[in-house]
């Protein structure tokens, strides 16, 4: 069975980076993508990236385009976030996802994966 383990949180400030991990282990895994959403309190989780695990096909949310950049590495069954000139509003804890159905865009759409991770905080302060 697939567990996904995220990594690489923090507090820092306005204007910094950090890079969010997820890495994927036992059982076989190919999905059809692996996502990151977040989520504040008190709010849904939304959608923030996503990328193809064959094609390597990149979507991003309209508000942290042109600041993050999702990549993955195959080998290590990882997917990686990073997450540039970080802003007040992206504080959240952020979840990473495997969606086996590439139907109707399913990779936008939280209801759709199949197992999450457990999420990691990342908190920007002005």
């Amino acid at each position: 069975q697939v567990q996904l383990v995220e990594s690489g949180g923090g507090s820092v400030q306005a204007g910094d980076s950090l890079r969010l991990s997820c890495k994927a282990s036992g059982g076989t895994f190919s999905p059809f993508a692996v996502g990151w959403f977040r989520q504040a309190p008190g709010a849904e989780r939304n959608f923030v990236s996503a990328i193809t695990w064959t094609g390597g096909k990149m979507d991003y949310a309209d508000s942290v385009t042109g600041r993050f950049i999702i990549s993955k590495d195959n080998g290590e069954r990882t997917v990686y976030l990073q997450m540039n000139n970080l802003k007040p509003e992206d504080t959240a804890r952020y979840y990473c996802g495997a969606v086996q159905s590439s139907y109707g865009g399913a990779q936008y759409f939280e209801k759709r994966y199949d197992v999450w991770g457990q999420g990691t905080q990342v908190t920007v302060s002005s």
